[in-house]
């Protein structure tokens, strides 16, 4: 497994089922950042913390690493 690259928190909302998050671009790297029909994106993923910090941060935002792995026989045009 990949080390978690962290570039944010944020805080559930009390009222609302809602997480705001804030997100360090400048954290974010470079080969993590994608091109798609002339835009630029990042995949992020944001989940709960065990316990919230003492900013009352209750939630991470960590860039989402995971590449699935390609079987051998991917490459190959033949059905069988």
């Amino acid at each position: 497994m990949a080390e978690k690259i962290y570039v944010g928190s944020g805080k559930k909302a009390e009222k609302f089922d809602i997480v705001n998050i804030s997100v360090c671009l400048t954290d974010i790297p470079k080969e993590n950042i994608f091109d798609y029909n002339g835009k630029k994106y990042v995949k992020l993923v944001v989940a709960a913390k065990k316990e919230s910090d003492k900013f009352g941060k209750t939630h991470y935002v960590a860039i989402d690493t995971f590449e699935p792995k390609k079987k051998e026989d991917e490459s190959s045009d033949l059905p069988f």
